[in-house]
């Protein structure tokens, strides 16, 4: 087999000289050397093109990391090899094809995958620098370079999220920066525990390693890592009694509050993360360069609930945030100096004492920033249950709960349906009905799913009527009229975000409903894990 694909790569410093090691992970200094049998040596030529050219290290998985070069096109690649191949080496082989479709200047380029049976190997990009891991260790990152860092790993995640896959091993041992300054992101994984939601989680932790020095997850602690041990521990956070971690600005002065506040809501497991593309929308506007200072604090409100399908304005970005500060403060000025001018000309008529300068109709002072609005937040859920109104055995009505028990890995189930995704022309949908307690102003609601391949739309409506077919006939008939944002048609990820709320109208009652089931063993099915509404 060969394929394109990536392992993770990790570099470490070792006298000077700078090497890549697999997982993220140094290998322990006391762990036992690796035996293989038929290990490479240096010039053999794999595959008829690949020629190792030094052993560099051993990484935590027991795999073997080469520098190399490719003979055909000259180039200097990473190779790690793992003994034996066939199935044991079959989750980095997947790894390793799934990232080779995505190409991006955040992603380590993955060349080629290839099972010989006796061994496996995967080709990548080298890269010659150093881990984020490494980096900090000589002490925590200041926030211009942290932001910048942050920015290109959600970049990174934006790009994998949009095939509808997920990374599955973002920390600070796979978040790697060239000599050249490039921030690159290796190692994906196919591991069935990840999820986008957890992609985004760990850019959170990635910040606060950068912020602070320590690793946020205690209960994910970095592959290979043992506390206290070796290369490859890394410090814990700083906790109270109760297990909740200092925030960054407790930690160390000169944090600013927005890059704190983004950090925490990102470890909050009662907050709901924004999408990959909107962390990174978000991190681009806030990433500045490092020597100016001058911004840092002045960023302006953390925009999670921004329309991910709407082009950015101009002044979002850096270039455009200076523009629109000197702009504004042209027209401070031009305005001082109108009022001046006025009060000059009346002065000719009038004794300067008797009319006071006119100030601006606000009451805040020019300078001063309008208030921002609030972050959307979390709210809960009164009531949820499942809307069927084509079926007479209304079989499929348990379970409604476990959408909002904040637990991805279960969820409420549709039966397997075969013949047909559009269960089998038996009906025209199912759905979720939530019921929020009360009116509420709502910004996005997201939806994770059990698989991709689903077609579903969002609904508002404002009838509760009884839990029957007639009843969940007519709440349906009702709520279609009132669509939120555009369907999802076969989605290729497994979530869902719908952003298209007026922010003038106020919403209790909300219904996801599913159109078409994506493919499951013998026939059609999906699982609804988990349904987040954002809002104030």
């Amino acid at each position: 087999m060969a394929s394109s694909a990536g392992p993770s790569i990790d570099t470490i410093t070792e006298g000077g000289r700078v090497t890549q090691v697999g997982e993220g992970q140094a290998a322990e200094e006391s762990a036992p050397p690796i035996m293989t049998f038929g290990a490479p040596t240096a010039g053999e030529i794999l595959a008829e093109r690949y020629e190792l050219v030094e052993h560099i290290n051993n990484d935590s998985a027991g795999r073997l990391v080469w520098r190399g070069v490719d003979v055909v096109l000259r180039r200097p690649v990473a190779v790690v090899l793992r003994y034996p191949g066939g199935d044991s080496a079959t989750e980095m082989l997947q790894g390793a094809v799934a990232a080779s479709r995505v190409i991006h200047p955040n992603l380590v380029g993955v060349y080629d995958a290839i099972d010989e049976a006796d061994r496996a190997y995967v080709v990548r990009e080298w890269v010659e620098g150093q881990s984020l891991r490494e980096m900090v260790a000589d002490g925590p990152l200041d926030p211009g370079r942290t932001t910048a860092i942050g920015n290109a790993v959600a970049s990174a995640l934006a790009a994998v999220h949009s095939t509808g896959m997920v990374h599955g091993n973002v920390h600070p041992g796979t978040v790697m920066i060239s000599d050249e300054g490039r921030v690159v992101l290796a190692d994906a994984r196919t591991d069935s525990a990840a999820s986008q939601e957890s992609d985004v989680r760990a850019v959170g932790g990635v910040l606060y390693y950068a912020l602070t020095g320590h690793w946020p997850h205690a209960e994910a602690p970095l592959r290979g890592a043992t506390a206290g041990h070796g290369r490859a521990a890394i410090p814990d956070a700083v906790r109270d009694a109760s297990g909740a971690i200092a925030a960054p600005r407790q930690i160390r002065a000169g944090v600013p509050a927005y890059l704190d506040d983004l950090t925490m809501d990102l470890l909050d497991a009662a907050i709901a993360p924004p999408p990959s593309d909107v962390l990174a929308a978000e991190l681009n506007r806030l990433d500045i360069p490092i020597e100016d200072d001058s911004y840092l604090e002045p960023a302006g409100p953390l925009r999670f609930a921004a329309e991910t399908g709407d082009e950015p304005s101009p002044l979002a970005s850096v270039g455009g945030r200076k523009v629109a500060v000197g702009i504004a403060g042209l027209l401070a000025v031009a305005l001082v100096g109108l009022l001046i001018g006025i009060s000059a000309l009346d002065g000719d008529e009038k004794s300067p004492q008797t009319e006071p300068v006119a100030q601006p109709s606000s009451s805040a002072p020019v300078n001063e920033a309008t208030p921002a609005p609030a972050t959307p937040r979390k709210l809960s859920v009164s009531d949820v249950r499942i809307i069927d109104p084509d079926s007479k055995q209304r079989s499929e009505l348990n379970g409604a709960e476990k959408v909002i028990d904040g637990n991805q890995d279960e969820g409420w189930e549709t039966d397997t349906y075969q013949g047909r995704s559009n269960f089998g022309n038996l009906k025209r949908g199912m759905g979720v009905w939530v019921d929020l307690g009360e009116e509420r102003t709502v910004k996005s609601v997201q939806v994770s799913l059990s698989a991709t391949g689903a077609s579903a739309q969002l609904f508002a409506g404002r009838t509760d009527p009884p839990s029957t077919s007639a009843g969940d006939n007519s709440l349906f008939n009702s709520y279609k009229k009132s669509p939120i944002g555009q369907p999802f048609e076969e989605h290729d990820g497994t979530t869902m975000t719908f952003n298209g709320f007026d922010a003038d109208t106020k919403y209790r009652y909300l219904l996801f409903w599913v159109t078409q089931l994506p493919p499951y063993e013998h026939g059609y099915r999906l699982g609804v894990q988990e349904i987040t509404v954002q809002g104030s």
